[in-house]
């Protein structure tokens, strides 16, 4: 498993395509130094040939990018040569950058702060060079995709355990070279280069988020898959035709036993056989009661109203706990969506009750199908079941592409459709910061993070017919450091306005059965809070309140068969350091994708 941690900037389709973190790290890494290289070839003026010169020796290592990463990608030992001469190339530059000239230039009243910033910036890339990639070159070599595949259900951990300190060195390398960017003051900086440094630190931002994941992967997953003991663990498998905050209604459940590597299932069936509670299964926090009352401790197919993860995984755990007999280890959750994308690459599924599952037909297959063959429920969640174990068989027993699984695996990541949570609180600290845990941010820096979840409203299974589209812009500078921000949500059915059967139509709790009713919550960034709603162009009324430091919001939004609503919402957020500005989204992975546009603002004049 490749886990990725929140990037919410690229589209699936881009993660896909980005592949592995190794190698995003390696591309940013050195997209930056071409930056770089551009603002040396600006700065020529000011330090001459050696500028140039460092232009040059920045751009050939950008250029030797694609072959390492190729290289690493298919476990090629060309790339340590490859690697030698990119290094060669940083540290030169380094070195057309480190000379008294550039000293003296940088003590210039006019222009000395950007050859400065430049300075530090190619020396904080030469040393992500020296120090960060041999560690990625090394561990490519002994712990390529193929290793971390399962073998005959076994998953050989020794590999992943001598690689630890290696990703460890590289982790704590990117985190340097963050903080000599960082240390740049952005005060009298003109531009190019003061945006320069703005993207470099992000781009360091990127990669010590990629480069951390890595490191605590290698030290995590050999306890996770039972190094040290064996271990236990509930995995739920969201349904997104009847939405939840953090993705779908649980349905189907299998249980895990990890020994040593050794992976397979001990117990299956559908959260619905856990009835319901008299009471919430924990104790809830007073701000989950006000904003999702009780019904997250009591009802199995609630616990994930909350967008926490967290909180949704420890109440299902006791749930099973109260049901079973049976205490867990951790809660992992994903879906159909996910499972499609790992069918692609393992290949068609022979399922017993029902058709052989594909990446083309298991959404469909699972979210539509079944259901219009109006079939019992209990027939729909055995069947649910056997696909679960089926596509776990595979993946255990069948050789496959290995890149292109662990690929698929960080696609679903990324989208947040491949959820973590340990009983371990250990572990769940080491596992901060990454996409796999369901846990918003608690401070955004230079990325106001607003969060988008949809809860269904209707009783019923129309959010298979629904599409949402977003649109995030950035307003103007304010003398208290915040920034409004303005998101405008559409969200359209594609449902036909009749013969769907009861069980889709559920409880039709909208009034027209064909209408899906979806609970809208809004979360402001961090320090922030929502100060209005409309509805199609006009104002609406909306419930508030807070979790974990940011504002929330939630308003009821009904789309009837083939149309849409608009829902235009304005967010203030806390207040932001002084720099370029990146909104990022945090949403409820649903059937259909996302489209997604955001838009970035400059940074702040000094005399706001």
């Amino acid at each position: 498993m490749d886990p990725r941690r929140e990037v919410p900037g690229p589209e699936p389709d881009e993660q896909a395509k980005a592949g592995t973190p190794r190698r995003r790290w390696v591309r940013r890494s050195l997209i930056a130094a071409g930056v770089v290289g551009c603002l040396v070839a600006a700065g020529g003026t000011w330090v001459g040939a050696r500028g140039l010169s460092a232009r040059d020796h920045l751009q050939a290592a950008a250029a030797l990018v694609p072959q390492l990463r190729a290289q690493l990608t298919a476990g090629d030992p060309g790339a340590a040569r490859t690697l030698a001469a990119l290094q060669a190339q940083t540290r030169a530059a380094r070195a057309d950058t480190s000379g008294r000239s550039w000293r003296v230039a940088a003590r210039l009243p006019a222009v000395g702060d950007e050859i400065a910033a430049v300075r530090t910036m190619a020396a904080a890339l030469d040393d992500l060079a020296r120090d960060g990639l041999p560690a990625l070159v090394e561990t490519a070599a002994t712990v390529g995709p193929a290793a971390l595949t399962p073998k005959d259900g076994r998953i050989d951990l020794a590999p992943l355990q001598r690689a630890a300190p290696r990703l460890a060195a590289a982790d704590a390398a990117v985190r340097r070279a963050r903080e000599r960017v960082d240390g740049i003051a952005l005060d009298g900086l003109r531009e190019p280069v003061r945006s320069a440094v703005g993207d470099l630190r992000a781009q360091l931002a990127d990669a010590a988020a990629v480069t951390a994941t890595a490191d605590r992967s290698a030290t995590l997953l050999p306890s996770l898959l039972g190094a040290e003991g064996r271990r236990t663990y509930l995995v739920l498998f969201q349904n997104p035709a009847e939405l939840r905050a953090t993705g779908g209604m649980p349905g189907a459940f299998v249980v895990l036993r990890a020994d040593r590597g050794r992976i397979g299932i001990i117990d299956q069936g559908a959260a619905s056989d856990w009835l319901v509670f008299d009471r919430p299964v924990l104790p809830l926090r007073p701000a989950d009661r006000s904003l999702w009352t009780d019904k997250l401790g009591v009802f199995p197919a609630d616990v994930n109203v909350t967008p926490h993860f967290p909180t949704a995984a420890s109440l299902a755990r006791e749930m099973y706990r109260r049901r079973s007999g049976r205490t867990v280890d951790g809660v992992f959750a994903t879906d159909p969506v996910a499972l499609s994308y790992l069918l692609r690459v393992i290949g068609p599924v022979p399922v017993p009750g029902g058709p052989a599952l594909t990446g083309a037909n298991t959404v469909p297959t699972l979210l539509s199908r079944m259901y219009a063959r109006d079939v019992s429920v209990e027939r729909q969640d055995a069947f649910f079941a056997a696909a679960a174990r089926a596509t776990f068989d595979a993946m255990t027993s069948r050789s496959f592409d290995a890149p292109r699984l662990l690929a698929a695996l960080a696609r679903a990541a990324g989208e947040r459709r491949l959820l973590v949570w340990s009983a371990r609180h250990a572990e769940n600290r080491q596992l901060a910061g990454t996409v796999l845990t369901g846990v918003l941010p608690a401070a955004d820096g230079a990325r106001p993070t607003v969060g988008l979840f949809l809860n269904d409203g209707s009783g019923a299974k129309l959010g298979y017919y629904l599409r949402q589209s977003v649109a995030v812009s950035t307003g103007g500078c304010r003398s208290d450091g915040r920034r409004r921000l303005t998101v405008r949500l559409t969200l359209r059915s594609v449902a036909p306005r009749a013969g769907l059967p009861p069980y889709v139509l559920g409880l039709g709790l909208a009034g027209d059965p064909y209408t899906a009713r979806t609970v809208v919550a809004v979360y402001s960034p961090a320090g922030g809070h929502i100060e209005r709603m409309s509805l199609d162009g006009a104002r609406t009324m909306f419930g508030s309140g807070l979790d974990r430091g940011r504002g929330v919001g939630q308003v009821v939004v009904d789309v009837p068969a083939g149309g849409s609503r608009t829902l235009e919402v304005t967010v203030l957020t806390g207040e932001l350091p002084r720099v370029p500005v990146r909104p990022r989204l945090w949403v409820t992975p649903a059937v259909a994708a996302w489209q997604e546009s955001i838009e970035s603002a400059d940074v702040c004049p000094s005399d706001r």
